[in-house]
């Protein structure tokens, strides 16, 4: 019996320390968010082009439609694009109606052709060739798409300065919190990324007429990549 009661007294010894501590209050904390962007010129162009060709059945379609965007694929390949940036994105064979009006409010389809659309997805590294590339193609056959999104390869260092803008932001933040308040910032509890972005300008052209053809002006201007931090500091 003596023996119990010495071991529950040195378990209630023990476990004191570990009560007080955990009923310690957690030491004030200030949380700030930081921002940081950095912009670059983007070293890619991103194509969609596409090839629509229409005719009485399914078959002529394809077929005229395989010969143009074979002389498309042939002519990016001459100008210097890889395999690997060259890539079939879609394909559609559609049929096409006319409808007429009865008498009864009701409508009748006539079919009258087959549309065959052949899109292509195209990286374009050398950004200074984009202009050329797509009159070449308008040229040889392409008359759909047109969407264009100019890129980074490899925007990793980019993005590694805009994260330390970032913390730096939210450093700057806190401090000036602390100073109105009349206390200094301490140790960081907490941080964590929530989240960045690359923001490239897409160009849309919904068809491609002679006039676009003939000159293709192309502007490619800068990529904006923002990161965003959550950072915890502890108030002294």
């Amino acid at each position: 019996m003596p023996n119990r009661l010495l071991a529950a007294a040195l378990a209630a010894s023990i476990a004191l320390p570990a009560a007080a501590l955990a009923a310690e209050p957690t030491p004030p904390r200030i949380m700030v968010v930081g921002e940081g962007e950095m912009t670059v010129a983007p070293d890619m162009a991103l194509l969609s082009l596409s090839v629509m060709r229409e005719a009485k059945t399914a078959r002529e379609a394809l077929d005229a439609n395989n010969g143009a965007t074979a002389a498309v694929i042939a002519a990016m390949k001459n100008a210097g694009v890889a395999d690997r940036d060259l890539q079939t994105s879609n394909l559609q064979i559609n049929p096409r109606y006319d409808y007429t009006p009865k008498p009864d409010g009701t409508q009748e389809a006539k079919l009258v052709a087959y549309q065959v659309t052949n899109t292509l997805s195209i990286r374009v590294r050398d950004i200074a060739k984009t202009g050329e590339l797509i009159d070449q193609a308008v040229t040889l056959g392409v008359n759909q798409g047109g969407n264009i999104t100019f890129t980074n390869d490899n925007p990793s260092a980019t993005i590694t300065e805009a994260r330390k803008r970032a913390v730096g932001d939210a450093m700057a933040k806190a401090k000036t919190l602390a100073e109105a308040a009349g206390v200094g910032v301490g140790k960081v509890i907490e941080m964590s990324e929530m989240s960045y972005a690359p923001m490239p300008m897409p160009i849309e052209a919904k068809s491609f007429d002679a006039a676009l053809a003939r000159a293709v002006p192309i502007q490619a201007g800068e990529n904006a990549y923002k990161v965003q931090v959550n950072v915890t500091f502890e108030l002294k």
